[in-house]
């Protein structure tokens, strides 16, 4: 199985500084199913494309398994894994392309933020719901998708399609998301993981899908596929990602409206469906009480204790009120990501001028779909500007509202170039107000299944006394007053999750 990444940023050779894998050299990596080689096809710097192949070893495959596999057929070690890309695909890049999925290169810093033209090719892809499920899986992502059935044999066109496709997906986006969408969506198009899911898995699911999933269509979906249909497990993830900021409805689809994975290969096929059919009724009654017991334990647990805010709803709630209060009229957010702010912002006429920006042209254009760019009214669409860009760099279209708003950013920024996002915030753009939330990372015991910090493009959290004394030198430094709010539940030992400093320019500076 093969996947290729091609870009054409100048220098293109700036991708084995952000792979980590030399341009010059094969490379090779041991798996427990196999063996996963990286190599460049081509290296200049107009055009480079670095290849990972997987050539998995089907004996070792099962033999990894070990009593987690009931099967005992021969399709064990006759199936289509090392030739169409899977789950184990993807086990292969989280593996080998660890340190790029974090988005860290510490020989050059600046490129892991830097949104990048990309081609990613699948030649053959197991889809379990065709060309059509391809596209509903990544177009919400800003990908240009080129899905096409792989024919069953291309010299008899009447036996019709494979379940295979080839995938072409173009795009311009930071390579640590590129890599974390193929993560997490290669085995949910397969729909099959070919190794045991366990509760550490939606910990994995979180981390790859954090800043994307929460507001993606089909999340239900993808949830269900990547944990296996395990439905405990995939209510916690969905819990956890609308507690943690994403806008996620916690309630899962309907398990009844998708057929059960397949992995099986043509000759399987007759002897699945007539299981199938034998235990047809039992699998019915069975689906049907586990979903009353689930609807059961959904009320109970809603009698017991009302539903509370998601956090990132508290955030935007707390901001608006702030905002209002200090009779901001005109607004920017910076770092709007999908503009779940900048939409709440529009809602409210008395912002009369509402800018987003943010570096991620693929944020920018899924936050347009969501505000409905295209058929928002002439009067509202004239308050908006939206437009991408760095906030480490000095920008005049920042300039001219009377507040900025910094709403979970300054933790995405490397330590050493925070000093050239408070220049240009502060120093250059200088609004009447800024607004900044940033997680408290003492909160963090609080959440029961979290390891290490809240998000995997954190570069760091802070202690409250650390945001304080960052704020506070800010402050003095370019003529601003600060005062600190609470966000979420103010937590007598821990603090609050959320703690926000509201800077306000002093005029006599």
């Amino acid at each position: 199985m093969l996947l290729t990444i091609t870009t054409t940023a100048t220098p293109a050779t700036d991708l084995g500084f952000l792979l980590h894998k030399h341009p010059e050299r094969v490379q090779e990596f041991s798996q427990s199913f196999g063996t996963a080689t990286v190599f460049y096809p081509e290296a200049g710097d107009e055009r480079c494309t670095a290849a990972l192949m997987l050539e998995v070893d089907p004996i070792a495959l099962v033999r990894s398994r070990g009593k987690n596999s009931p099967d005992f057929s021969l399709s064990q070690y006759v199936n289509d894994r090392p030739y169409a890309a899977s789950s184990l695909l993807a086990v292969a890049l989280a593996d080998v392309f660890r340190t790029a999925r974090a988005g860290r290169c510490k020989a050059r810093p600046e490129l892991p933020g830097t949104p990048l033209p990309l081609e990613l090719r699948l030649p053959a892809l197991p889809c379990r719901g065709g060309p059509e499920l391809a596209r509903r899986l990544f177009e919400p992502l800003g990908w240009e998708v080129d899905a096409r059935p792989v024919p069953l044999d291309e010299g008899f066109p009447e036996w019709g399609e494979s379940r295979y496709v080839g995938l072409t997906l173009r795009g311009t986006t930071r390579l640590a998301d590129a890599l974390n969408h193929l993560y997490v969506l290669l085995p949910v198009l397969d729909d099959g993981k070919h190794y045991w899911v366990a509760p550490d898995e939606v910990d994995k699911l979180i981390r790859a899908g954090e800043s994307w999933l929460g507001g993606h269509p089909e999340r239900g979906l993808i949830t269900r596929r990547y944990l296996g249909r395990r439905w405990a497990l995939a209510r916690t993830a969905l819990a956890r990602l609308a507690e943690l900021g994403d806008e996620t409805e916690e309630e899962l689809e309907p398990a009844v409206e998708e057929d059960a994975p397949a992995d099986v290969t043509a000759s399987d096929e007759a002897a699945a469906a007539e299981a199938e059919a034998a235990t047809q009724a039992a699998t019915q009654a069975a689906t049907q009480a586990a979903t009353q017991a689930e609807a059961q334990d959904a009320a109970q647990e809603q009698a017991a204790e009302p539903r509370s805010k998601p956090l990132n709803v508290l955030r935007r709630e707390a901001i608006l009120a702030k905002l209002e209060e200090l009779g901001a009229v005109s607004v920017i957010d910076l770092g709007c990501g999908q503009g779940e702010l900048v939409g709440a912002l529009l809602a409210r006429p008395r912002f009369a001028r509402v800018g987003g920006m943010d570096v991620s042209p693929m944020a920018l254009t899924i936050a347009a779909r969501k505000l409905r760019l295209e058929r928002m009214p002439d009067a509202k669409r004239a308050r908006l500007t939206l437009f991408q860009g760095a906030l480490t760099y000095t920008d005049k279209r920042l300039s001219g509202y009377d507040a900025a708003v910094l709403m979970e950013v300054i933790e995405h920024v490397d330590p050493p170039r925070l000093a050239a996002l408070e220049r240009v915030v502060f120093g250059r753009a200088k609004p009447a107000h800024v607004l900044v939330t940033t997680p408290n990372i003492e909160y963090n015991v609080r959440y029961e299944f979290l390891t290490g910090l809240r998000h995997p493009d954190h570069r760091f959290e802070w202690t409250r006394a650390e945001f304080t004394g960052w704020a506070t030198r800010v402050a003095a430094r370019y003529g601003y007053q600060v005062a600190f709010v609470p966000v979420g539940d103010d937590d007598p030992e821990v603090g609050p999750p959320t703690q926000m400093g509201v800077f306000t320019l002093d005029q006599r500076s």
